[in-house]
């Protein structure tokens, strides 16, 4: 009995030292959060009255479709995808990028390195509430690890942007052609050309304009201006040199003459992303706001050569559905042939009755919506492009942002669709979706790339339709597989963003539809479409009888002879065999 009674003791003990270190190591874990906390709310900072958040985590329906589109692939930036094991391999560039930089603010700092280093981690820590707003997420980092990994991924960014940008190198700037060159010639393509593109430059470029990829402009102000050997306003035009031409590169629209060069102040914005998209969708103005009624086309037309024939000759391109139709008219005509003399021309009268019928009434479903149901759910009502063109519709490239009414218009007296011309490469589909992705998360007007991403998608099929707009200069392919990945492309992008309402491209869209529903080809095939094929199973089962039954006469009339009674008048118009 006392044995038991010492056991549970002994039990009741060490379940007791279980608690406490359990509570130990909970409140070791918490220390860091609590100190952060504290230091948060005792620090005299009013930096981020003003701040908007612009990172944010790209929501799960965008990123369920196509996850590597919007995760780095190579390199981290800022502290969303910060450690993470498979991007390990750059840190090491990183750290390198960031001891030159410090000693280029050593060389103009009089002390230690380590003194130098901590002046710059403690300036960046008291701006450390005004890091913290740009973010969505709650970071965990303690000030000293984020402003850490600031200066790191900074430096990393700032001397890449240098390397990149070959008129600094060109001009000589300080150290943008000795080590650095050096050390990071293999992951950035130094070539004007753009030839044999190092594929580490791609993926760098790419990983840049990630929306969970970034890390504030200012930051990045910040330390460009320690560690410059110019004035303050020097080494801010460069900086905005730098930025602006990796803009100029990366924007997927064409905007000679209306791209900024130094009137752009990049420590006005938030970051690269933010930067691209403010770049090709402006902030709202009174003119922009009140353009809901297009005015008549004013705006830059691209120079182009208008391939041969036009666009108004060409054939009409059958729809998804037209298979079916197409057979069965090919049938009826075959069966009217054949039926057209003698007494089996009666036959005709029922059928056609049977085709002039309101089947569509009958059924309750036209045929469109019963072979794809839910296959174009998404898309907005347009006709595509090879549609548009049988009709006479012309298209023109322009260039500009999509914030100006004149970049996407439609002209009903001349039936000219004027869209911005587009470049298409291994980083535009990334771009695009991480801009859409910005403006879906920040934006607060109007969701202008979103609804322009809509109108493509609605336009475009097939590489088809991609070719078509190629020849007219519209889309710039430089893609790998062409035309059928291009169209891949914009498909994919309809099935992750959601839907919104832009007047002035609604009013585009709704103009379009318009001039090509008064088509008179147009209503005639729909015509044909809602009053005679709209029942093809009705019809095939009718048309599968009457062919039995010719057969069943046929076979009938070959073992009685009754050919010459029945079939009088065809045979007399047919000649046999033998003559």
């Amino acid at each position: 009995m006392a044995d038991e009674v010492v056991v549970e003791v002994e039990m009741a003990e060490s379940r007791s030292s279980n608690r406490e270190a359990k509570a130990k190591a909970r409140a070791m874990e918490d220390e860091p959060w609590v100190k952060l906390i504290r230091e948060s709310l005792t620090v005299k900072e009013d930096e981020d009255v003003d701040i908007r958040v612009s990172v944010f985590d790209v929501p799960k329906q965008l990123q369920v479709h196509k996850p590597e589109a919007y995760s780095p692939q190579f390199i981290g930036l800022g502290p969303y995808h910060h450690r993470h094991p498979e991007l390990y391999g750059m840190e090491r560039y990183k750290i390198d990028a960031a001891r030159r930089a410090l000693k280029r603010l050593l060389r103009a700092a009089a002390g230690p390195s380590h003194d130098v280093l901590d002046e710059l981690v403690n300036e960046l820590q008291g701006h450390d509430l005004k890091v913290r707003a740009h973010y969505h997420r709650y970071l965990e980092l303690s000030r000293e690890a984020l402003s850490l990994m600031m200066i790191m991924d900074g430096a990393f960014l700032l001397e890449f942007l240098t390397i990149h940008h070959h008129h600094a190198v060109a001009e000589g700037e300080e150290g943008a052609s000795s080590i650095w060159t050096k050390r990071m010639e293999h992951l950035v393509d130094l070539g004007g050309s753009g030839t044999g593109r190092k594929s580490a430059h791609g993926l760098i470029l790419r990983d840049m304009l990630m929306l969970e990829n970034q890390i504030p402009l200012f930051v990045l102000a910040m330390i460009n201006a320690k560690c410059s050997s110019v004035s303050v306003d020097e080494a801010s035009r460069r900086l905005t040199l730098k930025v602006t031409g990796l803009m100029k590169e990366l924007c997927p629209f064409k905007m000679e003459g209306n791209f900024p060069e130094t009137s752009c102040d990049v420590t006005k914005h938030a970051h690269l992303l933010e930067l691209l998209y403010h770049l090709v969708v402006p902030a709202p103005t009174d003119t922009t706001e009140n353009a809901h009624t297009t005015p008549p086309f004013s705006g830059h037309i691209m120079e182009m050569q208008e391939p041969e024939g036009g666009g108004q000759g060409q054939e009409e391109k059958p729809s998804a559905c037209t298979g079916n139709e197409h057979a069965m008219m090919q049938l009826f005509e075959f069966v009217a042939l054949k039926l057209k003399g003698g007494r089996l021309g009666k036959v005709m009268k029922p059928i056609e009755l049977v085709v002039k019928a309101p089947w569509n009434k009958l059924a309750g479903m036209h045929v469109e919506s019963f072979m794809s149901a839910d296959a174009n759910q998404q898309e907005i009502t347009i006709p595509s492009v090879s549609e548009l063109v049988s009709s006479g519709v012309k298209f023109k490239p322009t260039n500009g942002d999509l914030s100006t009414a004149s970049t996407i218009a439609f002209d009903r007296k001349t039936a000219t669709l004027y869209l911005p011309a587009v470049t298409l490469d291994g980083n535009t589909e990334v771009v695009l979706r991480n801009l859409v992705a910005y403006e879906s998360s920040a934006a607060s007007g109007p969701l202008v790339l979103t609804r322009y991403t809509e109108l493509m998608n609605g336009i475009i099929d097939t590489d088809d339709d991609v070719a078509l707009l190629r020849k007219r200069r519209v889309v710039l392919n430089h893609m790998k597989k062409r035309d059928g990945e291009a169209a891949k492309l914009w498909n994919g992008m309809s099935r992750s963003v959601q839907h919104s309402r832009v007047p002035t491209l609604d009013k585009v869209i709704e103009e379009v539809n318009r001039y090509y529903d008064g088509r008179w080809s147009v209503k005639t095939k729909r015509f044909m479409r809602k009053y005679i094929l709209s029942s093809w199973k009705m019809l095939t089962f009718l048309a599968t009888i009457s062919m039995l039954l010719l057969t069943t006469v046929q076979a009938f009339c070959s073992v009685y002879t009754c050919s010459r009674w029945w079939f009088g008048d065809l045979v007399a118009v047919v000649p046999s065999e033998s003559e």
